[in-house]
């Protein structure tokens, strides 16, 4: 994953991003094992997907497929595949979190 995290590093993402990304590529490679990458269908990431979707909260799939939308992105524009197989692969409704307050205490720490 060089060249993509150093592509991905020009463009502004945080060093926990890119670490993640790497860990999502990891698993990706584990799930697939030997696969040439050009191999790699919309059928076969949605098995990928629905393989890991009962251990993953929704946000969690986002951020998975979030992931292969951007790997399979630039594969395609670095000319390493002649089509996009994530492309029609949509990211789970994630439901909005309710904001923290802070309490009286917490409120008198940053005045």
């Amino acid at each position: 994953m060089g060249n993509i995290s150093a592509d991905k590093r020009i463009e502004g993402f945080s060093p926990y991003t890119i670490k993640a990304y790497g860990i999502q590529a990891r698993l990706l490679v584990l799930y697939f094992k030997d696969a040439e990458i050009g191999s790699i269908s919309t059928a076969n990431l949605k098995k990928y997907l629905n393989h890991s979707a009962a251990a993953l909260k929704p946000s969690s799939m986002a951020h998975r497929i979030r992931f292969m939308k951007s790997l399979f992105r630039w594969c395609h524009e670095d000319g390493h595949m002649t089509h996009n197989p994530a492309v029609k692969i949509k990211e789970p409704k994630v439901g909005k979190r309710i904001p923290k307050f802070l309490t009286e205490k917490e409120s008198e720490l940053f005045a």
